[in-house]
């Protein structure tokens, strides 16, 4: 899992149906200190998380399949939580 700002949201009008009805949103990783990286991705959204937000990317395959509760969806990123805040010790 990582840290990313959502940058962009991915509109089509044809896609896998395991797709439909839920959002893709590009999302840039970002450093210890909050800062983007310039590392883009493409993560389906398992929240309700928009443009300019902090969130927490699951970038695991098995385990993004298992947030969606299908076998067989062609999907490896999905956005599994909105971050308020970050507190380094």
């Amino acid at each position: 899992m990582f840290l990313a700002q959502v940058t962009g949201e991915i509109v089509s009008t044809i896609n896998h149906p395991d797709y439909d009805r839920r959002r893709l949103l590009v999302v840039d990783r970002l450093d210890p200190t909050g800062t983007p990286t310039g590392a883009y991705l493409i993560a389906m959204a398992a929240v309700d998380a928009g443009v300019g937000q902090r969130v927490l990317v699951l970038d695991e395959g098995n385990g993004a399949r298992q947030i969606l509760n299908s076998r067989t969806a062609p999907v490896r990123s999905v956005i599994v939580g909105i971050v308020d805040s970050v507190d380094l010790a």
